[in-house]
């Protein structure tokens, strides 16, 4: 043999030492009986043991049947791949491997032995699990967004219906006397209409497509206001403990869905808890920093008013928390609850660009964290809306009202002349405009739905304030707050009033919209 293919082998042999002494992947090479006669430094590293150990280490020997397999299919010429969690020496260290298995041929073609590649996966599994929770997370939401679209699609026909069961129901009650015996009845039929409209409510809140109203609000005060109504609906075994935080920031929010969120929190409180217990409220500043988010998926970053609701109840198990917030999902015996209460909540919050966090144990109770955005450097002044009284408002006004659907148009009218208002009714908005050109008195209000066949309310009213000077405008529909928003009803300022209401509500609204100060659209 030649002086230089001497050398050429000596480079070789000083290369293959080279990579497999410095190779970041483990390296180890084992005879035809399976026993390791060399292993690099991150072999070593990789496993937590020492050189010594490892070499003359028997593989087909080990307890774990699928490195043995994997070994013997290597050692009868095939490649195998082995992956699994390998527990170090010293028993304090569990590392996930994946290795790779390739048979060593002698010159002649004979199999001398194999060779295994080993890499600590550790990092590769938590990303691959990272991945697999925001795709589950994904999932639900694109779960949530498909109820929410449902819900949202029913709403409008639904409330039109409700509108006319109710509306015709109370303008019979109201023609009786109390003592009348188809009275209660009556009743009966509008508490259940109203029942109904609220069910809406609740899936409407849920899909985060309700008409809101909000407004920039103390937290404090309003959880104050609600605390009496708690008590009751809690009952008298509960205690009631309210721990409010001091220098709250304001949020923007429509102060009838903190009362929502109350009200269905206390409820699932009370229900958790068999005997005496306690719930508390508390609210705080908070600021989420972007790195924390990073580490908690759920949470988002920015300042934060921080409202909690925890009992000591009986808890909720993993199985029961990860379908907390799907509609109609309750671990309440049948006939108890809607499965609308945490779907609600969850709802109100998200959209109000906020999130909720539940911590629960079984036999450890429950706490609700919700987060809404806060206006850290509030205005001096936070706006108050007072709750209006229970009377109904009149007027002699004269009302154009329009609106496409017949039924409705008849029992409106009906409800605007009961009041003593002067009423033109047209069922569609070319009609009103011809009925506004013929008229020979003023008009002082429109009152149309937003979304019709030939032209959108909001162009209806703006049409007819250029013929008839001084006309005000009332909007009102069925449609949700997004229908609403595109053709531009919800903007601050705008009256508008959301089917189905009662008529207390109608005649408070007019009256608010004839009395208060002109609005230009």
């Amino acid at each position: 043999m030649s002086e230089n293919h001497h050398d050429t082998l000596d480079q070789n042999e000083q290369q293959y030492r080279l990579i497999f002494d410095h190779a970041a992947l483990g390296i180890f090479t084992f005879d035809k009986n399976g026993r390791i006669y060399s292993c690099n430094p991150s072999f070593v590293e990789i496993m937590g043991s020492s050189t010594g150990a490892l070499i003359g280490l028997d593989l087909l020997n080990l307890s774990d049947t699928r490195v043995v397999q994997a070994v013997e299919n290597a050692l009868a010429g095939k490649t195998a791949i082995f992956e699994g969690d390998y527990l170090s020496e010293t028993g304090n260290k569990l590392t996930p491997l994946r290795v790779i298995f390739n048979s060593l041929f002698s010159e002649d073609g004979g199999i001398d032995g194999a060779m295994g590649i080993v890499e600590d996966i550790t990092e590769k599994r938590q990303a691959q699990e990272e991945r697999d929770k925001l795709e589950a997370q994904i999932r639900h939401a694109q779960k949530m967004e498909s109820i929410g679209r449902l819900a949202g699609g029913v709403a409008h026909d639904f409330n039109n219906m409700i509108a006319i069961i109710n509306g015709y129901a109370e303008i019979m009650r109201d023609s009786l006397s109390p003592s009348d015996p188809v009275y209660p009845f009556l009743n009966e039929i509008l508490g259940a209409g109203w029942r109904s409209a609220a069910l809406v409510r609740q899936l409407l809140a849920f899909a985060r497509k309700q008409a809101i109203s909000p407004v920039n609000l103390n937290m404090n005060d309003v959880v104050a206001s609600t605390l009496k109504m708690l008590q009751r609906l809690i009952g008298e075994n509960i205690d009631l403990v309210w721990k409010p935080g001091s220098s709250l920031w304001v949020v923007k929010m429509d102060p009838g869905q903190v009362d929502q969120i109350l009200a269905n929190l206390a409820v699932n409180a009370r229900d958790a808890i068999s005997d005496v217990g306690k719930m508390t409220l508390e609210t705080k500043n908070v600021v989420i920093e972007e790195d924390y988010c990073k580490k908690n998926t759920f949470f988002l970053p920015g300042s934060f008013v921080m409202l909690a609701v925890s009992d000591n109840g009986c808890g909720i198990d993993k199985k029961g928390r990860e379908r907390l917030f799907e509609p109609f999902y309750t671990t309440k015996p049948r006939g108890h609850g809607t499965g609308l209460g945490l779907s609600t909540v969850y709802g109100i919050v998200k959209q109000n660009n906020g999130f909720i966090n539940v911590y629960s144990e079984p036999g450890n109770g429950t706490t609700f964290r919700i987060y809404i955005p806060a206006i850290v450097k509030p205005k001096s002044a936070v706006e108050d809306e007072s709750r209006a009284a229970d009377v109904i408002s009149a007027g002699t006004e004269t009302i154009l009202l329009v609106e496409d659907e017949e039924k409705l148009l008849l029992l409106f009218k009906n409800q605007i002349e009961s009041l003593g208002y002067t009423v033109l009714a047209a069922n569609s908005p070319q009609k009103a405009i011809t009925m506004a050109m013929d008229y020979q008195g003023g008009l002082d209000l429109l009152v149309t739905d937003v979304i019709m066949p030939e032209m959108n309310g909001k162009d209806l009213s703006r049409e007819l304030s250029a013929r008839c000077p001084g006309i005000r405008t009332l909007f009102m529909s069925g449609y949700t707050e997004d229908a609403i928003a595109h053709h531009g009803i919800l903007d601050k300022g705008l009256h508008f009033i959301n089917k189905p209401f009662a008529m207390i509500q109608l005649s408070q609204k007019i009256r608010s919209v004839l009395d208060g100060p002109d609005i230009l659209i």
